[in-house]
């Protein structure tokens, strides 16, 4: 009976939800005759998902390459599906932003601790001859990890370090966007002139970085942090889970793509170019860069020291 009981309750609460709908409950439940079960397969879109990958040569390796690189940007989703909701977030309260920061480390941890599969998953030969075709592509191309850069920290945090006193909250996003870092990083050394690889990325995404930037002005999680209360920008556990977010994002991912670039493209007799033109070996190091999403949280010492303490413990055994 009270089996019944509940189904009934169940159905007058569902004549509730779609009155305004203009059907009535039993063509809602019509639909649901009619609908086919779903499976996984179905569910997660598995045999597309499994069609995605198309590589542009025959060489093996080529294919771990490109589902490496999918797997990535699936991260990177997951990561600004966190960043989101905080930036989002009207409650400023502390738990809620600390499970988000906790969640976004744990997924930068999975990136950091796979990237071996990059490292030692693939011989050197094949690499160096299926990047040919690839030109001029390049990891570079990444938006889904200049947004996670946008939502994390103002603009002015993220201008190149060699310029970055010259410029603050004052100056207009889109003179702030000209000067973010990491255009240097595909830009001629000798002539200054742009890469083609920079040139793409530009034309395809430069209007919705912008409008991002516009958007999350103000509200960054760096700003959302700040805006909290004293005590709850003393909590010790929410500002170990920043500097872990900022270790992560800015020197420990950084270095494990430096750590790969020297295993495929370092030469005795100099370096191969990267596919995208990209000046890799003055673009990837952090303490070079030196990008800090919360600067507030750090001492003197420890900003002046940015990147280099953590190059011999993650980088050299990579070298090996």
């Amino acid at each position: 009976m009270k089996k019944k009981e509940q189904i009934e309750s169940q159905i007058l609460k569902l004549e509730e939800k779609y009155k305004d709908s203009g059907q009535d409950l039993s063509s809602y439940l019509d639909g649901l005759l009619y609908q086919r079960y779903l499976t996984y397969w179905d569910y997660i879109h598995l045999d597309t998902l499994l069609s995605l990958q198309v590589p542009r040569t025959h060489f093996p390796d080529e294919e771990i390459f490109i589902m490496y690189h999918q797997i990535t940007e699936l991260y990177f989703k997951l990561i600004l599906h966190e960043q989101k909701q905080i930036v989002d977030d009207k409650s400023q309260e502390v738990n809620f932003f600390l499970e988000k920061v906790t969640r976004i480390n744990s997924y930068y941890k999975a990136l950091i601790s796979s990237f071996g599969i990059m490292i030692k998953g693939m011989e050197r030969e094949q690499f160096l001859q299926y990047r040919m075709a690839l030109l001029p592509a390049s990891g570079f191309q990444s938006a889904q990890y200049r947004m996670i850069e946008l939502y994390a920290t103002p603009l002015e945090n993220l201008v190149h370090h060699s310029e970055r006193n010259d410029f603050s909250v004052a100056n207009g996003i889109d003179e702030l966007y000209e000067h973010i870092y990491w255009k240097k990083g595909a830009t001629d050394l000798v002539t200054g002139e742009k890469t083609l690889t920079l040139k793409q990325f530009e034309y395809r995404y430069t209007p919705r970085l912008i409008r991002i930037a516009n958007d999350v002005r103000g509200i960054t999680i760096y700003e959302k942090y700040q805006n909290l209360t004293e005590e709850a920008r003393s909590n010790k556990t929410l500002k170990e889970a920043l500097k872990a977010l900022d270790m992560n994002a800015n020197v420990n991912w950084p270095l494990m793509h430096m750590g790969s670039a020297y295993r495929y493209l370092d030469r005795e007799n100099g370096a191969v170019d990267a596919t995208g033109g990209t000046n890799w070996k003055e673009y990837l190091p952090p303490s070079f860069q030196k990008v800090i999403f919360f600067p507030e949280i750090y001492s003197k010492e420890e900003l002046n020291n940015w990147g280099k303490q953590w190059v011999d413990h993650i980088f050299n055994p990579l070298k090996k």
